[in-house]
């Protein structure tokens, strides 16, 4: 488990890697290094998608909930993550502790192009969202 090269690590006024519009800094970047937390469960995702493009095992198994979060995460550094795109959220605001969201993230591996289709769970405890599993 390492956060290291080579995965890009944006500085603060790059554009957020899950693609919000917001800068780095004020979007995932606060979540990343634990100064705040996602408020709903579609933030998390983002910030997670942004973890995977960044190489973030830590936070990636930190918000991955403890009933299912595996005990080690190897990501494939040949595997580069460039598109997030949310379908559709159910629930998961910041009244909610349920939500599900439903995402196409897009990637190349190896000179090939490939996508992950989803749909997340996400539980919220004690004020912190989780990420729980696909449906």
């Amino acid at each position: 488990m390492t956060d290291s090269a080579p995965w890009p690590k944006p500085d603060d006024s790059a554009r957020c890697p899950c693609l919000s519009g917001a800068t780095y800094g004020a979007c995932c970047a606060p979540f990343h290094r634990g100064e705040a937390l996602a408020p709903s469960a579609e933030r998390l995702m983002r910030s997670r998608y942004s973890a995977y493009v960044t190489g973030n095992v830590r936070y990636l198994l930190a918000t991955w909930h403890p009933t299912t979060r595996p005990s080690t995460l190897e990501l494939d550094a040949d595997q580069r993550w460039f598109l997030l795109d949310i379908v559709r959220t159910s629930r998961g605001g910041m009244l909610d502790d349920v939500g599900t969201v439903e995402f196409i993230a897009k990637y190349r591996l190896g000179g090939r192009a490939g996508e992950q289709h989803e749909n997340s769970r996400f539980v919220r405890e004690r004020r912190r969202w989780y990420y729980v599993d696909a449906l």
